[in-house]
Protein backbone atom coordinates (compact mmCIF):
# COMPACT_ATOMS: atom_id res chain seq x y z
CA UNK A 1 0.00 0.00 0.00
CA UNK A 2 1.23 3.49 -0.83
CA UNK A 3 0.80 6.31 1.70
CA UNK A 4 1.40 9.92 0.66
CA UNK A 5 1.19 12.15 3.73
CA UNK A 6 1.28 15.94 3.90
CA UNK A 7 1.47 17.04 7.55
CA UNK A 8 2.68 15.90 10.94
CA UNK A 9 1.07 12.59 11.89
CA UNK A 10 1.95 9.33 13.59
CA UNK A 11 2.60 7.23 10.47
CA UNK A 12 2.38 3.94 12.37
CA UNK A 13 -1.10 4.87 13.62
CA UNK A 14 -2.19 5.61 10.05
CA UNK A 15 -0.79 2.26 8.91
CA UNK A 16 -2.65 0.35 11.64
CA UNK A 17 -5.91 2.02 10.62
CA UNK A 18 -5.31 1.06 6.99
CA UNK A 19 -4.51 -2.53 7.93
CA UNK A 20 -8.02 -2.94 9.36
CA UNK A 21 -9.19 -2.84 5.74
CA UNK A 22 -6.07 -4.18 4.02
CA UNK A 23 -4.72 -6.92 6.37
CA UNK A 24 -1.22 -8.11 5.60
CA UNK A 25 -0.38 -5.03 3.50
CA UNK A 26 3.18 -3.73 3.49
CA UNK A 27 4.08 -0.06 3.45
CA UNK A 28 7.11 1.40 1.71
CA UNK A 29 7.98 4.84 0.42
CA UNK A 30 9.30 3.32 -2.81
CA UNK A 31 6.35 0.93 -3.16
CA UNK A 32 5.68 0.02 -6.79
CA UNK A 33 2.15 1.12 -7.68
CA UNK A 34 0.50 -1.75 -9.54
CA UNK A 35 -3.05 -1.60 -11.01
CA UNK A 36 -4.68 -2.82 -7.77
CA UNK A 37 -2.32 -1.16 -5.28
CA UNK A 38 -4.25 0.94 -2.70
CA UNK A 39 -2.96 4.54 -2.71
CA UNK A 40 -3.94 6.95 0.05
CA UNK A 41 -3.28 10.70 0.16
CA UNK A 42 -3.57 12.40 3.56
CA UNK A 43 -3.39 16.13 4.16
CA UNK A 44 -3.40 17.28 7.79
CA UNK A 45 -3.54 20.87 8.98
CA UNK A 46 -3.93 22.54 12.39
CA UNK A 47 -4.75 26.13 13.40
CA UNK A 48 -6.07 27.97 16.45
CA UNK A 49 -9.46 26.30 16.02
CA UNK A 50 -8.52 22.65 15.60
CA UNK A 51 -7.51 20.03 13.02
CA UNK A 52 -8.60 19.45 9.45
CA UNK A 53 -7.95 16.17 7.63
CA UNK A 54 -8.42 15.43 3.94
CA UNK A 55 -8.19 11.80 2.89
CA UNK A 56 -8.31 10.32 -0.60
CA UNK A 57 -8.10 6.61 -1.41
CA UNK A 58 -7.89 4.92 -4.79
CA UNK A 59 -7.70 1.22 -5.58
CA UNK A 60 -8.14 0.33 -9.21
CA UNK A 61 -11.37 1.96 -10.39
CA UNK A 62 -12.66 2.55 -6.86
CA UNK A 63 -12.08 5.99 -5.33
CA UNK A 64 -13.27 7.89 -2.28
CA UNK A 65 -12.51 11.15 -0.50
CA UNK A 66 -13.41 12.67 2.85
CA UNK A 67 -12.86 15.96 4.69
CA UNK A 68 -13.08 16.19 8.48
CA UNK A 69 -12.80 19.21 10.81
CA UNK A 70 -12.31 18.63 14.55
CA UNK A 71 -12.44 21.58 16.97
CA UNK A 72 -10.26 21.62 20.11
CA UNK A 73 -12.02 20.37 23.24
CA UNK A 74 -11.27 20.70 26.93
CA UNK A 75 -11.98 17.02 27.59
CA UNK A 76 -9.66 15.64 24.88
CA UNK A 77 -5.90 16.13 24.42
CA UNK A 78 -4.61 17.47 21.11
CA UNK A 79 -2.97 14.12 20.33
CA UNK A 80 -6.20 12.21 20.92
CA UNK A 81 -8.24 14.74 18.94
CA UNK A 82 -5.92 14.33 15.95
CA UNK A 83 -6.28 10.56 16.18
CA UNK A 84 -10.07 10.91 16.20
CA UNK A 85 -9.94 13.15 13.13
CA UNK A 86 -7.60 10.80 11.28
CA UNK A 87 -9.64 7.77 12.25
CA UNK A 88 -12.88 9.37 11.10
CA UNK A 89 -11.47 10.35 7.70
CA UNK A 90 -9.58 7.09 7.05
CA UNK A 91 -12.52 4.90 8.09
CA UNK A 92 -14.77 6.89 5.76
CA UNK A 93 -12.65 6.44 2.62
CA UNK A 94 -11.55 2.87 3.33
CA UNK A 95 -15.09 1.87 4.23
CA UNK A 96 -16.44 3.29 0.97
CA UNK A 97 -13.78 1.66 -1.23
CA UNK A 98 -13.90 -1.72 0.55
CA UNK A 99 -17.64 -1.75 1.30
CA UNK A 100 -16.91 -2.72 4.90
CA UNK A 101 -17.55 -1.28 8.36
CA UNK A 102 -15.22 -2.65 11.07
CA UNK A 103 -16.95 -3.73 14.27
CA UNK A 104 -14.34 -2.02 16.42
CA UNK A 105 -14.33 1.22 14.45
CA UNK A 106 -11.03 3.06 14.77
CA UNK A 107 -9.84 1.12 17.85
CA UNK A 108 -6.64 -0.52 16.65
CA UNK A 109 -4.78 -1.48 19.82
CA UNK A 110 -4.34 -4.79 21.60
CA UNK A 111 -6.71 -3.70 24.38
CA UNK A 112 -10.00 -2.39 22.93
CA UNK A 113 -11.45 -2.04 26.45
CA UNK A 114 -8.66 0.38 27.43
CA UNK A 115 -10.56 3.44 26.21
CA UNK A 116 -13.60 2.35 28.24
CA UNK A 117 -11.40 1.78 31.30
CA UNK A 118 -9.96 5.29 31.09
CA UNK A 119 -13.40 6.88 30.76
CA UNK A 120 -14.82 4.88 33.68
CA UNK A 121 -11.87 5.95 35.85
CA UNK A 122 -12.72 9.55 35.02
CA UNK A 123 -16.21 9.10 36.42
CA UNK A 124 -18.10 8.75 33.14
CA UNK A 125 -21.15 6.50 33.50
CA UNK A 126 -21.40 3.08 31.87
CA UNK A 127 -24.20 4.27 29.58
CA UNK A 128 -22.25 7.35 28.50
CA UNK A 129 -19.08 5.30 27.85
CA UNK A 130 -20.96 3.05 25.45
CA UNK A 131 -22.39 6.07 23.63
CA UNK A 132 -18.96 7.70 23.26
CA UNK A 133 -17.42 4.50 21.91
CA UNK A 134 -20.18 4.30 19.30
CA UNK A 135 -20.38 7.98 18.32
CA UNK A 136 -16.73 9.08 18.48
CA UNK A 137 -14.80 5.85 17.85
CA UNK A 138 -17.42 4.27 15.51
CA UNK A 139 -17.54 1.02 17.50
CA UNK A 140 -20.76 -0.86 16.78
CA UNK A 141 -23.11 -0.92 19.82
CA UNK A 142 -22.69 -4.58 20.81
CA UNK A 143 -18.88 -4.24 20.83
CA UNK A 144 -19.13 -0.98 22.79
CA UNK A 145 -21.21 -2.83 25.39
CA UNK A 146 -18.69 -5.70 25.47
CA UNK A 147 -15.72 -3.35 25.96
CA UNK A 148 -17.51 -1.56 28.79
CA UNK A 149 -18.51 -4.81 30.52
CA UNK A 150 -14.96 -6.16 30.29
CA UNK A 151 -13.57 -2.89 31.69
CA UNK A 152 -15.95 -3.02 34.64
CA UNK A 153 -15.20 -6.69 35.37
CA UNK A 154 -11.43 -6.12 35.15
CA UNK A 155 -11.67 -3.15 37.51
CA UNK A 156 -13.60 -5.28 40.01
CA UNK A 157 -10.99 -8.06 39.87
CA UNK A 158 -7.92 -5.82 39.98
CA UNK A 159 -9.30 -3.52 42.70
CA UNK A 160 -6.34 -1.59 44.19
CA UNK A 161 -3.02 -3.11 43.06
CA UNK A 162 -0.34 -3.46 45.70
CA UNK A 163 2.89 -1.55 45.19
CA UNK A 164 4.92 -4.70 45.86
CA UNK A 165 2.82 -7.24 43.95
CA UNK A 166 4.22 -9.22 41.02
CA UNK A 167 3.64 -12.34 38.94
CA UNK A 168 5.99 -14.88 37.36
CA UNK A 169 5.90 -16.36 33.85
CA UNK A 170 7.93 -19.48 33.01
CA UNK A 171 8.47 -20.42 29.36
CA UNK A 172 8.51 -23.95 27.92
CA UNK A 173 8.81 -23.16 24.17
CA UNK A 174 8.42 -26.69 22.79
CA UNK A 175 5.48 -28.47 21.15
CA UNK A 176 4.95 -32.04 19.89
CA UNK A 177 3.90 -30.65 16.48
CA UNK A 178 3.53 -27.15 15.08
CA UNK A 179 0.05 -25.85 14.26
CA UNK A 180 -0.24 -24.37 10.77
CA UNK A 181 -1.30 -20.97 12.15
CA UNK A 182 1.22 -20.80 15.01
CA UNK A 183 3.36 -17.71 15.49
CA UNK A 184 4.84 -18.51 18.91
CA UNK A 185 8.50 -19.31 19.38
CA UNK A 186 7.97 -23.05 19.83
CA UNK A 187 10.03 -25.96 18.57
CA UNK A 188 9.02 -29.37 17.26
CA UNK A 189 11.85 -31.12 15.39
CA UNK A 190 13.59 -34.08 17.04
CA UNK A 191 16.88 -32.21 17.10
CA UNK A 192 15.39 -29.22 18.87
CA UNK A 193 13.27 -31.34 21.21
CA UNK A 194 16.51 -33.05 22.25
CA UNK A 195 17.46 -29.73 23.89
CA UNK A 196 14.75 -30.11 26.53
CA UNK A 197 16.88 -31.76 29.28
CA UNK A 198 19.62 -29.11 29.07
CA UNK A 199 17.02 -26.36 28.65
CA UNK A 200 15.13 -27.51 31.73
CA UNK A 201 18.30 -27.61 33.83
CA UNK A 202 19.17 -24.04 32.92
CA UNK A 203 15.57 -22.90 33.31
CA UNK A 204 15.43 -24.30 36.85
CA UNK A 205 18.54 -22.30 37.73
CA UNK A 206 16.97 -19.13 36.33
CA UNK A 207 13.72 -19.82 38.20
CA UNK A 208 15.66 -20.10 41.47
CA UNK A 209 17.53 -16.86 40.74
CA UNK A 210 14.31 -15.09 39.76
CA UNK A 211 12.48 -15.97 42.96
CA UNK A 212 15.59 -15.09 44.97
CA UNK A 213 15.53 -11.65 43.33
CA UNK A 214 11.83 -11.28 44.10
CA UNK A 215 12.51 -12.20 47.75
CA UNK A 216 15.37 -9.68 48.01
CA UNK A 217 13.05 -6.99 46.71
CA UNK A 218 10.42 -7.97 49.24
CA UNK A 219 7.74 -8.53 46.60
CA UNK A 220 4.54 -10.55 46.89
CA UNK A 221 4.01 -13.15 44.17
CA UNK A 222 0.34 -13.15 43.19
CA UNK A 223 0.32 -15.63 40.29
CA UNK A 224 2.64 -18.08 38.53
CA UNK A 225 1.98 -19.04 34.91
CA UNK A 226 3.86 -21.84 33.14
CA UNK A 227 3.28 -21.34 29.42
CA UNK A 228 4.64 -22.27 26.05
CA UNK A 229 4.67 -23.88 23.64
CA UNK A 230 3.19 -26.80 25.48
CA UNK A 231 4.56 -27.24 29.02
CA UNK A 232 3.02 -30.73 29.27
CA UNK A 233 5.43 -31.89 26.59
CA UNK A 234 7.69 -32.46 29.61
CA UNK A 235 7.79 -35.99 31.03
CA UNK A 236 6.41 -36.73 34.50
CA UNK A 237 9.89 -36.54 36.01
CA UNK A 238 10.78 -33.35 34.14
CA UNK A 239 7.57 -31.69 35.26
CA UNK A 240 8.24 -32.75 38.85
CA UNK A 241 11.73 -31.30 38.59
CA UNK A 242 10.41 -27.89 37.50
CA UNK A 243 7.49 -27.75 39.94
CA UNK A 244 9.65 -28.81 42.87
CA UNK A 245 12.07 -25.95 42.14
CA UNK A 246 9.15 -23.51 42.16
CA UNK A 247 7.84 -25.00 45.42
CA UNK A 248 11.27 -24.65 47.02
CA UNK A 249 11.53 -21.04 45.85
CA UNK A 250 8.14 -19.64 46.91
CA UNK A 251 5.15 -20.56 49.06
CA UNK A 252 2.73 -21.78 46.39
CA UNK A 253 -0.07 -22.09 48.96
CA UNK A 254 -0.21 -18.28 49.10
CA UNK A 255 -0.62 -17.82 45.36
CA UNK A 256 -3.90 -16.44 44.07
CA UNK A 257 -3.48 -18.60 40.97
CA UNK A 258 -0.99 -21.19 39.70
CA UNK A 259 -1.42 -22.10 36.04
CA UNK A 260 0.02 -24.96 34.02
CA UNK A 261 -0.81 -24.43 30.37
CA UNK A 262 -1.53 -27.89 29.02
CA UNK A 263 -3.30 -26.99 25.84
CA UNK A 264 -2.45 -30.01 23.74
CA UNK A 265 -4.69 -32.94 24.75
CA UNK A 266 -2.22 -35.39 23.21
CA UNK A 267 0.38 -34.44 25.87
CA UNK A 268 -1.86 -34.88 28.92
CA UNK A 269 -1.64 -37.97 31.14
CA UNK A 270 -3.03 -38.80 34.59
CA UNK A 271 0.54 -39.01 35.90
CA UNK A 272 1.44 -35.47 34.78
CA UNK A 273 -1.71 -33.97 36.27
CA UNK A 274 -1.16 -35.90 39.49
CA UNK A 275 2.27 -34.26 39.75
CA UNK A 276 0.76 -30.84 38.99
CA UNK A 277 -1.90 -31.29 41.65
CA UNK A 278 0.67 -32.51 44.18
CA UNK A 279 2.71 -29.32 43.75
CA UNK A 280 -0.22 -26.93 44.08
CA UNK A 281 -1.21 -26.09 40.50
CA UNK A 282 -4.73 -24.63 40.64
CA UNK A 283 -5.51 -23.89 36.98
CA UNK A 284 -4.91 -25.86 33.77
CA UNK A 285 -5.81 -25.32 30.12
CA UNK A 286 -7.14 -28.20 28.02
CA UNK A 287 -7.68 -26.80 24.56
CA UNK A 288 -9.65 -28.48 21.77
CA UNK A 289 -9.57 -25.38 19.48
CA UNK A 290 -12.56 -26.97 17.74
CA UNK A 291 -14.40 -30.27 18.16
CA UNK A 292 -14.25 -31.27 14.50
CA UNK A 293 -11.57 -33.77 13.51
CA UNK A 294 -11.51 -32.66 9.86
CA UNK A 295 -10.78 -29.03 10.81
CA UNK A 296 -8.24 -30.12 13.44
CA UNK A 297 -6.37 -32.16 10.85
CA UNK A 298 -6.40 -29.23 8.44
CA UNK A 299 -4.70 -26.90 10.94
CA UNK A 300 -2.04 -29.42 11.93
CA UNK A 301 -3.30 -30.41 15.38
CA UNK A 302 -2.09 -33.93 16.20
CA UNK A 303 -5.12 -34.86 18.29
CA UNK A 304 -8.80 -35.68 17.83
CA UNK A 305 -11.97 -34.55 19.56
CA UNK A 306 -11.92 -37.84 21.48
CA UNK A 307 -8.43 -37.02 22.75
CA UNK A 308 -9.81 -33.77 24.13
CA UNK A 309 -12.60 -35.52 26.03
CA UNK A 310 -10.09 -37.99 27.46
CA UNK A 311 -7.77 -35.17 28.58
CA UNK A 312 -10.64 -33.15 30.02
CA UNK A 313 -11.76 -36.12 32.09
CA UNK A 314 -8.22 -36.49 33.44
CA UNK A 315 -8.27 -32.82 34.46
CA UNK A 316 -11.66 -33.20 36.18
CA UNK A 317 -10.48 -36.27 38.07
CA UNK A 318 -7.38 -34.38 39.23
CA UNK A 319 -9.75 -31.86 40.86
CA UNK A 320 -8.10 -28.59 39.83
CA UNK A 321 -9.91 -25.45 40.96
CA UNK A 322 -10.17 -24.11 37.41
CA UNK A 323 -10.11 -25.76 34.00
CA UNK A 324 -9.84 -23.45 30.99
CA UNK A 325 -10.68 -24.48 27.45
CA UNK A 326 -9.74 -22.55 24.31
CA UNK A 327 -11.78 -22.43 21.12
CA UNK A 328 -10.91 -20.60 17.90
CA UNK A 329 -13.56 -18.97 15.73
CA UNK A 330 -12.91 -18.66 12.01
CA UNK A 331 -10.52 -21.57 11.50
CA UNK A 332 -9.92 -22.57 7.85
CA UNK A 333 -12.55 -25.11 6.83
CA UNK A 334 -14.82 -24.31 9.77
CA UNK A 335 -18.32 -22.86 9.57
CA UNK A 336 -20.92 -21.55 11.98
CA UNK A 337 -22.77 -24.84 12.46
CA UNK A 338 -19.55 -26.67 13.39
CA UNK A 339 -18.37 -23.93 15.75
CA UNK A 340 -21.77 -23.59 17.44
CA UNK A 341 -21.98 -27.34 17.97
CA UNK A 342 -18.44 -27.35 19.42
CA UNK A 343 -19.24 -24.47 21.75
CA UNK A 344 -22.43 -26.15 22.97
CA UNK A 345 -20.47 -29.32 23.75
CA UNK A 346 -17.90 -27.30 25.73
CA UNK A 347 -20.66 -25.53 27.68
CA UNK A 348 -22.16 -28.90 28.53
CA UNK A 349 -18.90 -29.79 30.31
CA UNK A 350 -19.17 -26.62 32.45
CA UNK A 351 -15.50 -25.64 32.55
CA UNK A 352 -14.89 -22.73 34.91
CA UNK A 353 -13.18 -20.73 32.19
CA UNK A 354 -13.61 -20.55 28.39
CA UNK A 355 -11.43 -18.45 26.08
CA UNK A 356 -12.73 -17.80 22.57
CA UNK A 357 -10.03 -16.64 20.16
CA UNK A 358 -10.49 -15.31 16.65
CA UNK A 359 -8.32 -17.02 14.06
CA UNK A 360 -5.17 -15.00 13.51
CA UNK A 361 -2.28 -15.57 11.14
CA UNK A 362 1.16 -14.03 11.56
CA UNK A 363 3.61 -13.52 8.72
CA UNK A 364 5.76 -16.54 9.64
CA UNK A 365 2.86 -19.01 9.84
CA UNK A 366 3.07 -22.10 7.63
CA UNK A 367 -0.54 -21.73 6.47
CA UNK A 368 0.26 -18.53 4.56
CA UNK A 369 2.46 -20.53 2.22
CA UNK A 370 -0.64 -22.44 1.10
CA UNK A 371 -3.22 -19.66 1.23
CA UNK A 372 -2.04 -16.04 1.31
CA UNK A 373 -5.65 -14.82 1.61
CA UNK A 374 -6.56 -17.00 4.57
CA UNK A 375 -7.86 -14.05 6.54
CA UNK A 376 -10.80 -12.04 5.29
CA UNK A 377 -11.78 -8.59 6.58
CA UNK A 378 -15.47 -9.53 6.52
CA UNK A 379 -14.82 -12.79 8.30
CA UNK A 380 -17.51 -14.97 6.74
CA UNK A 381 -19.18 -16.91 9.57
CA UNK A 382 -16.65 -15.72 12.14
CA UNK A 383 -18.72 -12.80 13.40
CA UNK A 384 -21.70 -15.09 13.98
CA UNK A 385 -19.43 -17.54 15.83
CA UNK A 386 -17.99 -14.84 18.09
CA UNK A 387 -21.45 -13.40 18.83
CA UNK A 388 -22.88 -16.85 19.52
CA UNK A 389 -20.14 -17.71 22.00
CA UNK A 390 -20.64 -14.47 23.93
CA UNK A 391 -24.46 -14.52 24.01
CA UNK A 392 -24.75 -18.25 24.78
CA UNK A 393 -22.08 -18.20 27.50
CA UNK A 394 -23.64 -15.19 29.25
CA UNK A 395 -26.98 -17.01 29.31
CA UNK A 396 -25.15 -19.90 30.99
CA UNK A 397 -23.69 -17.70 33.75
CA UNK A 398 -20.30 -16.80 32.27
CA UNK A 399 -19.05 -13.21 32.23
CA UNK A 400 -16.51 -11.57 29.89
CA UNK A 401 -13.57 -10.55 32.07
CA UNK A 402 -10.59 -10.30 29.71
CA UNK A 403 -10.18 -9.24 26.11
CA UNK A 404 -7.46 -8.49 23.62
CA UNK A 405 -7.04 -8.26 19.86
CA UNK A 406 -4.31 -9.15 17.40
CA UNK A 407 -3.43 -7.83 13.97
CA UNK A 408 -4.64 -9.74 10.93
CA UNK A 409 -7.48 -11.56 12.66
CA UNK A 410 -10.32 -12.83 10.51
CA UNK A 411 -12.97 -10.11 10.45
CA UNK A 412 -10.87 -7.97 12.82
CA UNK A 413 -12.64 -9.59 15.78
CA UNK A 414 -11.51 -10.04 19.37
CA UNK A 415 -10.32 -12.73 21.80
CA UNK A 416 -12.43 -12.93 24.96
CA UNK A 417 -12.03 -14.74 28.27
CA UNK A 418 -15.33 -15.93 29.79
CA UNK A 419 -15.61 -17.24 33.33
CA UNK A 420 -18.00 -18.13 36.09
CA UNK A 421 -17.78 -15.89 39.16
CA UNK A 422 -14.52 -16.24 41.06
CA UNK A 423 -12.82 -18.33 38.36
CA UNK A 424 -11.33 -15.63 36.14
CA UNK A 425 -7.79 -16.09 34.79
CA UNK A 426 -6.00 -13.58 37.00
CA UNK A 427 -2.56 -13.78 35.37
CA UNK A 428 -4.09 -12.81 32.02
CA UNK A 429 -5.58 -9.66 33.53
CA UNK A 430 -2.45 -8.70 35.45
CA UNK A 431 -0.30 -9.21 32.36
CA UNK A 432 -2.58 -7.38 29.93
CA UNK A 433 -3.50 -4.47 32.20
CA UNK A 434 0.11 -4.02 33.42
CA UNK A 435 -0.88 -3.39 37.04
CA UNK A 436 2.29 -4.96 38.42
CA UNK A 437 5.62 -6.42 37.31
CA UNK A 438 5.77 -9.75 35.49
CA UNK A 439 9.07 -11.55 36.05
CA UNK A 440 9.78 -13.95 33.19
CA UNK A 441 12.15 -16.92 32.90
CA UNK A 442 13.08 -19.04 29.89
CA UNK A 443 13.67 -18.60 26.17
CA UNK A 444 11.60 -15.88 24.52
CA UNK A 445 10.40 -14.61 27.89
CA UNK A 446 10.07 -10.86 28.52
CA UNK A 447 10.12 -9.37 32.01
CA UNK A 448 7.92 -6.28 32.36
CA UNK A 449 9.01 -4.18 35.34
CA UNK A 450 6.12 -1.87 36.20
CA UNK A 451 6.03 1.29 38.26
CA UNK A 452 2.28 1.31 38.63
CA UNK A 453 2.29 4.84 40.08
CA UNK A 454 1.60 6.87 36.92
CA UNK A 455 4.18 9.44 35.92
CA UNK A 456 1.70 11.52 33.92
CA UNK A 457 -1.48 10.80 35.87
CA UNK A 458 -2.63 7.94 33.66
CA UNK A 459 0.06 5.59 32.36
CA UNK A 460 2.40 3.38 34.40
CA UNK A 461 6.10 3.43 33.64
CA UNK A 462 7.25 0.12 32.17
CA UNK A 463 10.68 -1.22 31.31
CA UNK A 464 11.12 -4.50 29.46
CA UNK A 465 13.98 -6.98 29.88
CA UNK A 466 14.32 -9.56 27.10
CA UNK A 467 15.64 -13.11 27.37
CA UNK A 468 17.25 -14.76 24.35
CA UNK A 469 14.51 -15.70 21.92
CA UNK A 470 15.55 -19.18 20.83
CA UNK A 471 16.37 -22.16 23.10
CA UNK A 472 19.82 -22.72 21.58
CA UNK A 473 20.69 -19.05 22.19
CA UNK A 474 19.29 -19.27 25.70
CA UNK A 475 21.48 -22.30 26.41
CA UNK A 476 24.55 -20.63 24.97
CA UNK A 477 24.36 -17.39 26.95
CA UNK A 478 24.68 -16.73 30.67
CA UNK A 479 23.08 -13.36 31.24
CA UNK A 480 20.13 -14.09 33.54
CA UNK A 481 21.97 -12.85 36.65
CA UNK A 482 22.89 -9.60 34.91
CA UNK A 483 19.27 -9.15 33.84
CA UNK A 484 18.07 -9.60 37.41
CA UNK A 485 20.63 -7.05 38.61
CA UNK A 486 19.21 -4.57 36.10
CA UNK A 487 15.70 -5.26 37.39
CA UNK A 488 16.80 -4.65 40.98
CA UNK A 489 18.40 -1.39 39.86
CA UNK A 490 15.10 -0.39 38.23
CA UNK A 491 13.30 -0.87 41.54
CA UNK A 492 15.95 1.11 43.41
CA UNK A 493 16.06 4.00 40.94
CA UNK A 494 12.29 4.39 40.92
CA UNK A 495 12.11 4.15 44.73
CA UNK A 496 9.76 1.17 44.57
CA UNK A 497 11.32 -0.38 47.67
CA UNK A 498 10.35 2.49 49.97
Amino acid sequence: MKLIIDGQVNVYYVQTLCMIFFPGEKFSEDCEILPNTPVMHLKVRSDEVGYSVDAQLAQGEAQASAHRDYTYRDDVTCDKLLKLALGDAILAVCGEVCGYRPSWGMLTGVRPSKVATEMLKNGISKTRVKKILSSEYFVIPKKAALATDVALNEARIIATPGKKDCSVYISIPFCPTRCAYCSFVSYTSKRLLSLIPDYLAKLCDEVKETFACINRLGLNVKTVYIGGGTPTILTDDQLRMLLSVIAESTDVSKLEEYTLESGRPDTITPEKFAVAKEYGVSRVSVNPQILCDEVLQGIGRAHTSEDFYRAYEIAKNADFKVINTDLIAGLPGDKFSTFAASFDKILALRPENITVHTFCVKKSAEILQKDSKVYDIRGGDTGKCVDYSQIKSMHEGYKPYYMYRQKNTVGNFENVGLATDGNEGLYNIYMMEEVHSIFAAGAGAVTKAVDYIPVDGSKPFIKRFFNDKYPYEYLRNNDSIEKLKEIELFYQERHLLD
